[in-house]
């Protein structure tokens, strides 16, 4: 563990942290392409999604934070795939890193923890859908073992043009 890492804790997200995770994703709203959400939310509108996310079962919020300050340095979640009862078994992941805390592992720290906490759980699949391009999203993904099925070419526009989402599918 490097150094850098040392500083930083893991741990469930909690009703506490919901403005700081409202605006961490509000930066990826506003500036990348990386979410296509288009409109910032308040957190009172993020809300629901937090209490989405419970301190167990198969949909969980993992939140990494300074060990000093307790600035939240990221977030990384598991949630629904899709909603018809047969796709219980599998998630859709992701990984939000505040845009100062990047190239430190916190990305890597979120996973680790997230599949640790899904380990009991009765899952099946994982999946990350990526929004093009975006190396650092393609290389983490891929390091946890993490395989390329596809890519959805122009399959959403912001900022005035089409980006791509390359899927991705991890054994549970």
């Amino acid at each position: 563990m490097s150094a850098n890492q040392a500083e930083v804790q893991v741990r469930p997200g909690v009703e506490g942290d919901l403005e700081a995770l409202t605006d961490l994703y509000n930066h990826y709203v506003r500036e990348t392409a990386i979410t296509f959400d288009t409109a910032v939310f308040t957190p009172q509108e993020r809300r629901p999604w937090l209490l989405s996310h419970p301190e167990d079962g198969p949909h969980r919020l993992m939140v990494a934070t300074d060990g000093d300050t307790q600035e939240i340095l990221g977030y990384a979640t598991s949630s629904p795939y899709r909603t018809k009862p047969a796709y219980r078994t599998s998630v859709e992941v992701t990984v939000y890193v505040a845009p100062h805390a990047g190239r430190r592992g916190i990305g890597t720290l979120l996973y680790k923890a997230l599949f640790a906490a899904l380990a009991g759980e009765d899952l099946h699949r994982a999946y990350a859908g990526i929004a093009l391009p975006n190396e650092a999203s393609t290389r983490l993904h891929e390091r946890f073992g993490f395989r390329h099925l596809g890519t959805h070419r122009e399959v959403g526009r912001k900022f005035g043009r089409y980006w791509d989402v390359a899927w991705y599918e991890k054994e549970l």
